[in-house]
């Protein structure tokens, strides 16, 4: 829209600093309020585009894992290398899209209402199916079958290219715009929330302040940051809190699979009631 990239960080951080000071229930309201909404008008416009370029869905699919393997995935050195490159932004920006393995998505699950832990923990699943098979995938795909993948342009404005050219006009620009910007925001406000509560446990309720303080201001920088100086710095973070948190899971990883395997094989009705108890006569 030809708004300076300073004047955009300035009114991200200040809606930003707004929202943070209600909390988890400011940031829980909010992003419900237009989440939802913009998932649906992304994908919508995802299918209009893939329905018009329907004929070369298949081609996509094939291109995807061909070119994975080949030198088009990658510029120069070895099949080796090319490969690695492409496993590993795969695997850098799949995190960044869905948070597995992360343990982050965990803080914002421990804050939830539920009956059982493990119930939470399957509706918490659905974020990476939607993040990952739908919105990304659908992205993938209408940036391949328009051609926008050898535009040159990258990030944003590649998707912009695509939705633009699949729609025909400046609806895809809007809609790609739009949607980067919520998608964006209910991303810093939910992660906002995730680095509050850890300050909270290494020093206490008396770090939240000026976490929240210093948070807003880390804001503005990064809107007004080269974008693969920011995309770097995430890289490593994430590297970084995934580490431990999957020697966790693996050493977690049997009790997890018996608490599955016992809530799974209750009752329908104990599934969804608050009652929890270990009577075997009970959970027959």
């Amino acid at each position: 829209f030809g708004v300076p990239t300073w004047l955009s960080g300035f009114v991200m951080t200040v809606l930003a600093a707004a929202v943070l000071l209600g909390g988890i229930k400011s940031i829980g309201k909010v992003t419900a309020g237009f989440v939802p909404a913009m998932i649906v008008l992304y994908v919508g416009a995802g299918i209009v585009v893939l329905a018009v370029n329907f004929s070369q869905i298949p081609e996509a699919f094939a291109l995807i894992f061909t070119d994975a393997f080949t030198g088009t995935a990658a510029t120069g050195g070895f099949i080796g290398s090319v490969f690695m490159i492409a496993l590993r932004y795969g695997v850098a920006r799949g995190i960044f899209s869905n948070e597995s393995g992360m343990g982050s998505a965990a803080i914002a699950a421990a804050a939830a209402q539920t009956t059982h832990p493990v119930r939470q923990g399957l509706v918490s699943m659905t974020q990476t199916f939607i993040d990952t098979i739908i919105v990304v995938t659908f992205t993938g795909l209408v940036i391949i079958t328009t051609g926008a993948w050898q535009s040159g342009e990258q990030g944003a404005a590649m998707t912009s290219a695509a939705f633009a050219d699949g729609l025909g006009g400046e609806w895809g620009h809007w809609i790609v715009a739009i949607s980067v910007v919520f998608f964006a925001f209910s991303t810093i406000l939910g992660w906002s929330y995730y680095g509050e509560r850890c300050v909270e446990r290494l020093v206490g309720r008396r770090g939240v302040v000026p976490y929240r303080a210093v948070f807003v201001v880390v804001v503005f920088i990064g809107a007004t940051t080269q974008l693969e100086v920011v995309w770097n710095f995430s890289d490593v973070m994430n590297g970084l809190m995934a580490l431990p948190n999957l020697i966790g899971l693996l050493v977690l990883s049997g009790l997890i699979a018996r608490e599955t395997k016992a809530y799974l094989d209750r009752d329908p009705y104990l599934l969804n009631s608050p009652v929890a108890t270990d009577d075997p006569d009970v959970v027959r």
